[in-house]
């Protein structure tokens, strides 16, 4: 088996991502990696991904009853933090007293990816009883973000560019704050009020349901008027940072602003999110691909889809932390998300192709260096940044299983 040496790896790697109770974390979890980078940290999205790719793990090695506490804790940790607000902030520690960068509450909050952690958790093990218990938590989380960080055009946005999960993507980084309508926030949140109208409907709740469908179709809509460029056939985040219409200038009198966000003609990764999400037709998802997608000189790179688009300007690989980088180099957390994107359109040879080339880049730094990276040189495989990351590259196993022909744990999908 081409593999064996790396699968062997991964289940073994696996192994030290389930924590016990410890510290302030009151419930098992699910941490974010094996080396001292993010030491007794939970981070959101990382928490959501790594549950993915243990749950394929555990499926592989009938675990999967042992792994249910700590997919549920996981969840329940964060919710331990919710504020009265109902936000809860994108990292928790197992030591309260510590902060991270000197993280502001309120802005530096966890991602939309709470309820369809819980919906993707449910799905494998029904527990009405427990999404009874925390549909509330979960109703004023996302209220918060329905409360202060929407905007007029029905776009979610950014409230500053500090540790967004993909830190330095240049729509978003050294921009004034509340101005970033990210097509990344806004695909996340899109699948996160489809499963809050799931759960709503799993509980027996019609009238939350029927909210939350309602809110999520808006979404949609609001995506694809203001995201989806016909030009150039793909969707960007947009610049909501526009000047209010003064009725008392002549000139804006005279033409009044009838538009509400600007498209940011910016490369990145993030662009095809929408794609994983199902969110554009055939036709669009045709162009995405293969005008975009399949760029070799743009995105499409020997070890998977580059970050950041070549043609970009920002493009540069550099090993960096804080921020950690998303200009160029190749994460396997983006290329599993383009992954599924290319799978659930019917492209398949490419959906296999992509997974090849990251099972081969972990390879490659499996046998030379003895552990993973962070993230990656798209053109030589070179790990760029911290040795012994593990966390979210663990999902190359279910990618692993895809090429296999195996069954393939699947998200939560509207």
């Amino acid at each position: 088996m081409k593999y064996e040496a790396l699968k062997d790896y991964m289940l073994n790697l696996s192994k030290i991502l389930w924590a016990k109770p410890y510290g302030d974390f009151e419930h098992p979890c699910i941490v974010v990696t094996g080396n001292s980078s993010y030491p007794s940290q939970l981070w959101d999205w990382g928490n959501w991904v790594n549950n993915i790719a243990l749950r394929q793990i555990a499926t592989y090695q009938n675990k999967q009853d042992e792994l249910l506490p700590y997919e549920k804790g996981s969840v329940m940790n964060f919710l331990n933090e919710q504020k009265e607000d109902g936000s809860i902030e994108i990292v928790i520690f197992a030591d309260k007293t510590k902060n991270f960068c000197n993280f502001v509450p309120h802005k530096n909050i966890h991602k939309p990816v709470l309820a369809q952690h819980v919906a993707f958790i449910n799905k494998y093990n029904p527990d009405k009883e427990w999404v009874k218990e925390i549909f509330p938590k979960l109703k004023a989380f996302n209220a918060f973000y329905e409360s202060n960080a929407k905007h007029e055009s029905g776009l979610f946005y950014f409230f500053d560019d500090f540790a967004i999960g993909v830190d330095n993507d240049p729509s978003t980084f050294y921009r004034p704050d509340n101005s970033s309508a990210s097509i990344y926030i806004n695909t996340l949140m899109y699948i996160e009020l489809g499963a809050m109208a799931h759960l709503a409907d799993f509980i027996g709740n019609a009238e939350d349901a029927k909210y939350y469908k309602t809110r999520q179709l808006e979404l949609k809509n609001a995506i694809n008027q203001h995201c989806y460029d016909e030009k150039d056939g793909t969707y960007y985040s947009c610049d909501i940072n526009l000047r209010p219409i003064d009725k008392d200038v002549w000139l804006h009198s005279g033409a009044p602003r009838h538009y509400s966000t600007l498209i940011q003609r910016l490369g990145c990764w993030s662009n095809f999110l929408p794609l994983w999400a199902g969110i554009p037709t055939k036709e669009q998802a045709e162009r995405i691909v293969k005008e975009n997608l399949l760029d070799e000189k743009g995105f499409w790179a020997p070890y998977g889809v580059r970050s950041l688009s070549k043609y970009e300007k920002m493009y540069r690989l550099v090993g960096t932390g804080n921020p950690s980088s998303w200009q160029g180099g190749v994460w396997i957390l983006s290329n599993y998300f383009v992954f599924k994107a290319l799978d659930r359109y019917g492209y398949k040879a490419e959906a296999k192709e992509l997974a090849t080339k990251t099972l081969d880049l972990l390879a490659l730094d499996f046998e030379k260096n003895g552990a993973f990276h962070e993230y990656y040189d798209p053109e030589t495989g070179e790990g760029i940044f911290n040795k012994g990351f593990s966390s979210w590259n663990l999902l190359g196993f279910n990618m692993l299983e895809y090429l296999d022909g195996k069954d393939v744990i699947e998200e939560f999908f509207v």
